[in-house]
Order: structure tokens, then C-alpha cells, then sequence
């Protein structure tokens, strides 16, 4: 008898000593749809008013070029396409324009997908850029040409 009672005594303490943890680890798990949209408010904070400053490679040498693209604001427009308001400066290029660009996450990475999008006064392109932690990094390829393309995202200073 006595060891039944110590076997009960037993499985009461654990559980109870699991309780908490229990109720600890539901706490912290977030509704899937709650959570995507605080990694698309995230997103869009983090590229509103924003300069990616950073380098891209063309062809076998790999030679680095500077490149800029200066983004006035990001905004969630369908499922996955979100209207980038951007300053294209690369090479001969400057324009500025609004793009519609796929947007697909890795997990909380959210990765810019455009596959042969023809850019007006630009030429056509095709491209995967992941944004993560302030940097940029990706591949692009074009008419005759691609390579690897990385930086920083910078905050633009407020115009006075």
C-alpha cells in the first residue's frame, strides 16, 4: 500500500514540477498569421526611406561596381507583390519608378523574386535579393549578362 501511495505522490510532483513549463511554452508560441504580419510590418519599416548601398558583380571576371538604390517607400499591395517607389542608380542608369515585385519569405527572411520583369527605360531582368539584418545580397541576370549583388540598407536622412 505504501508503495502505491509513493508512486502516486510521485506522478503529482512531476506533474506538477511540468505545469509550468507546460504553460511557459504555450505562452510563447504566436498565432502563424499574427506573426507574418509582424515580419511584413517589420519589412516595410525597415525599407521605407532607405538607400541599399552596396556593390554588384557582372560576367566570368566578377569585377565590383557601385550601385544604389534608393527606396522613398514599400507597401503590401496583393498576396506577395508589394509596390517598391525606387531610384535605380547603377552604370549609365537613373531612373526612378514604381516597381511591383514578389515578395517570398525563407522562414522570417523575406526574399524579392522578379523573373524577366521588363523595366521601363532599364531593360529586362531577373533576380532573387534576400534582405536580412540590415544587408542585402542576391544574384541578377539580364540581356547578355548576370552576377552577385550585395550592401547595406541605410536610412536616409529627413530632407530639411
Amino acid at each position: 500500500m505504501m508503495s502505491r501511495v509513493t508512486n502516486v505522490m510521485k506522478h503529482t510532483r512531476l506533474a506538477f514540477l511540468a505545469l509550468p513549463l507546460i504553460l511557459l511554452s504555450a505562452c510563447g508560441r504566436q498565432d502563424p498569421a499574427s506573426a507574418q504580419a509582424a515580419r511584413e510590418k517589420q519589412f516595410q519599416e525597415s525599407l521605407n526611406g532607405v538607400t541599399l548601398a552596396g556593390r554588384f558583380s557582372m560576367g566570368e571576371a566578377g569585377r565590383l561596381s557601385e550601385e544604389k538604390y534608393t527606396i522613398e517607400k514599400v507597401s503590401k499591395v496583393g498576396a506577395e507583390t508589394w509596390l517598391f517607389h525606387a531610384r535605380l542608380q547603377y552604370g549609365s542608369h537613373d531612373v526612378t519608378l514604381p516597381l511591383p515585385l514578389t515578395v517570398k519569405w525563407a522562414d522570417d527572411t523575406p526574399v524579392i523574386t522578379l523573373t524577366d520583369l521588363a523595366i521601363p527605360g532599364v531593360g529586362t531582368y531577373t533576380a532573387r535579393v534576400m534582405f536580412y539584418r540590415g544587408q542585402y545580397a542576391g544574384t541578377w541576370s539580364g540581356k547578355g549578362a548576370g552576377g552577385h549583388l550585395f550592401g547595406r540598407i541605410v536610412k536616409n536622412k529627413p530632407s530639411s
